[in-house]
């Protein structure tokens, strides 16, 4: 037995059993400290970006969105899918998303904070940026959950006390307030857009270049 920390976790076999659109769900047998093997299901995802968007007030821009899952509209960032392609860059996916959803553009961009989504099951990730510098874009084509989505303004106070409060819920859109907050509070300097990420998705890309 290895002492705690020390362990590698050798993956001996793997098996694809669904590859969807967006997804794929993999079935890996792992070697555990002790020398037995455990199945661990494993979904593979597009990374994705999220943008929060302040404006010269200091308030910033949310997406008030349907999300079918749930089953009603949640308060969000301008967000998306790294599903332009497998070398498509982060930073010109986040204005992409920015343009698409929120009709803005930004002069001033910053990684505000990189997170994992659940790394329990998925090896879903996203990059959050911070905007700013914003001027209106002519109002974009949207369909679908897209053609009803509401674009609302919120200081970033009220956006906090709506996290507290259990009103933002959604997790991307929590993280990237809360950071700016924190950010904000503790003058601490944020990353610039040429770091690394050293959690962004590569296993269901590089599936998608084989197909």
């Amino acid at each position: 037995m290895t002492s705690p920390g020390s362990h590698r976790f050798v993956t001996r076999s793997s098996q694809t059993v669904y590859s969807g659109a967006i997804l794929a769900l993999r079935l890996d047998e792992v070697e555990m400290p002790g020398g037995r093997t455990a199945e661990r299901e494993v979904v593979e995802h597009h990374g994705a970006v999220a943008v929060v968007a302040r404006d010269e007030s200091g308030a910033i821009a949310m997406i008030r969105q349907y999300r079918h899952p749930v089953g009603r509209r949640l308060l969000e960032l301008p967000a998306g899918l790294l599903d332009g392609g497998p070398d498509e860059d982060p930073l010109a996916a986040a204005q992409r998303e920015l343009a698409e959803e929120a009709d803005l553009a930004a002069t001033s961009w910053q990684v505000l904070v990189d997170l994992v989504v659940s790394p329990g099951f998925t090896d879903e990730a996203l990059r959050v940026y911070l905007a700013e510098g914003l001027s209106v874009l002519p109002a974009a084509e949207r369909e679908d959950e897209e053609a009803d989505l509401s674009v609302e303004w919120m200081p970033l106070a009220d956006a906090v006390r709506q996290v507290l409060a259990g009103e933002i819920v959604n997790a991307t859109a929590a993280a990237g307030v809360l950071a700016v907050a924190a950010a904000d509070g503790t003058g601490a300097s944020l990353r610039g857009t040429d770091q690394p990420w050293r959690d962004e998705p590569t296993a269901f890309p590089a599936r998608d270049r084989r197909r």
